[in-house]
């Protein structure tokens, strides 16, 4: 058996072609959706991310704003820059890219984002909201891993599910949003002493932890869709957690690395921007 491959590419195209006539339609309006990305310093994977993010809004129809701070920026200058975004109406999705200088408390700085605007979904307030089933703005990976399920029609009602890695980012948020869906969830981490028994059960594997050949074929029982959001520079080449070859013998259905997850990721940031935006009218 070769396992279906979940091409999020494919998938984020047509997504975002459903938001751009969303975006279309609060343009007629007299709204144009607005993401400004806060970015302190010179890391070139940062920038080179940063302005992903701005030509995909754009090509969207969404305006996009950088603004460049220097890598010396104190953590003062960035809270009055994150104040000022707050107060501007026309600024409908704040972004402050991580990792920051030393000098700079990442905890601080997602905080003071207005949670109306904080299209991560990383302000303690929108985390809590998420958890007690409220309006919020989803975490952009987990909301992209949804969205990849929904898309391959994956009913996850009863299914084990093994979530490996349990940070704030995915695994937490994304183990809440597989619970929503009736699917009864294990979240693995570096503690966990029964791994691969309880990924040898489970109908899907999400795996986030950065481990390049974490899950192997003889992890992974037969129709087992595998959800890889790893994403580590190895020989010059971006590979997942998951040993894609093999594990594709066995597996029913699993997402790529490059072109799986990542997409999605950015799609789900443009997507909570139109929703942040469509709130703000209302």
């Amino acid at each position: 058996m070769t396992a279906k491959v979940l091409d999020g590419k494919a998938i984020a195209q047509e997504y975002r072609a459903g938001l751009q006539k969303e975006v279309e339609k609060l343009k007629a309006q007299g709204t144009t959706p607005n993401l400004t990305v806060i970015l302190v310093g010179n890391d070139g994977a940062s920038q080179s991310y940063v302005n992903n993010k701005k030509k995909s809004a754009e090509k969207i129809g969404m305006s996009s704003e950088i603004v460049k701070m220097d890598e010396t920026a104190t953590e003062e200058e960035v809270l009055a820059e994150i104040k000022r975004l707050n107060e501007d109406p026309s600024v409908h999705g704040i972004l402050v890219q991580v990792p920051l200088p030393k000098q700079i408390s990442e905890a601080k700085v997602l905080e003071a984002i207005d949670p109306k605007k904080d299209v991560d979904g990383f302000n303690p307030i929108n985390i809590g909201r998420l958890y007690a089933g409220m309006e919020t703005f989803i975490p952009c990976t987990p909301l992209g891993i949804m969205e990849i399920l929904k898309n391959a029609d994956i009913d996850l009602t009863g299914k084990e599910v093994a979530v490996i890695g349990r940070s704030h980012i995915v695994g937490q948020p994304v183990a809440k949003l597989l619970t929503n869906e009736n699917a009864t969830v294990t979240l693995l981490h570096s503690r966990s002493t029964n791994m691969k028994e309880a990924l040898k059960r489970s109908d899907v594997i999400v795996s986030a932890v950065g481990k390049p050949g974490l899950v192997t074929k003889d992890d992974v029982k037969p129709g087992a869709v595998i959800v890889d959001v790893g994403n580590t520079v190895v020989d010059g080449k971006l590979t997942g957690d998951v040993k894609y070859d093999e594990v594709s013998e066995v597996a029913g259905a699993i997402t790529p690395v490059p072109g799986g997850v990542g997409p999605l990721t950015i799609t789900m940031v443009l997507n909570n921007t139109l929703l942040a935006a469509q709130r703000s009218v209302k």
